[in-house]
């Protein structure tokens, strides 16, 4: 029996910066997990990556976590860019908000980028949800979205999490 999503994972290249980042601009929680592994066999197993080495963290990010990686092996490849929403693959998570244009405000203070090619953007608002992608300070594409009345996928109306029991 599927219970839900557990977690999301960012791959990032500065791990306290960037936990940092989560629970100032997103409110997230520190449960006080924090691992990594080095040498070990079957870690390499799990993720597919023989001689792997990372850093790690959980966050608590409303009803699932958000775990962070920094990889020390093997080494990042740093020059690639990060994914478009148009990609194949994971692209980005969204965060949902009751003011999204107090919220970009705030988050540009954090380091977020809502940069187009004629300026910052603003929320765009089509109808059921306002919404803008940005960038963290690494890159990583990140959704905020306010949703209106009328909007039938609105956060709200996700089931607490039950994994727990």
């Amino acid at each position: 029996m599927i219970r839900g999503i557990h977690h999301f994972t960012v791959h990032v290249r500065d791990l306290e910066r960037m936990k940092q980042f989560y629970i100032d601009a997103f409110g997230f929680v520190d449960p006080g997990f924090a691992g990594g592994w080095q040498d070990n066999a079957q870690i390499d197993e799990i993720v597919d990556v023989p001689g792997s080495a990372a850093r790690s963290c959980m966050l608590i990010a409303g009803n699932c976590y958000l775990e962070l990686f920094q990889y020390s092996a093997p080494k990042p490849d740093d020059s690639m860019r990060p994914r478009t929403p148009y990609e194949h693959g994971y692209t980005h998570f969204c965060v949902d908000v009751t003011d999204i244009e107090m919220e970009v405000e705030r988050l540009s203070t954090l380091g977020m980028r809502f940069d187009r090619p004629h300026g910052r953007g603003k929320p765009v608002d089509v109808g059921i949800v306002k919404a803008i992608y940005g960038q963290d300070p690494e890159g990583n594409l990140i959704e905020i979205q306010e949703t209106l009345p009328g909007c039938t996928f609105e956060a709200s109306r996700l089931p607490k999490a039950s994994i727990a029991s």
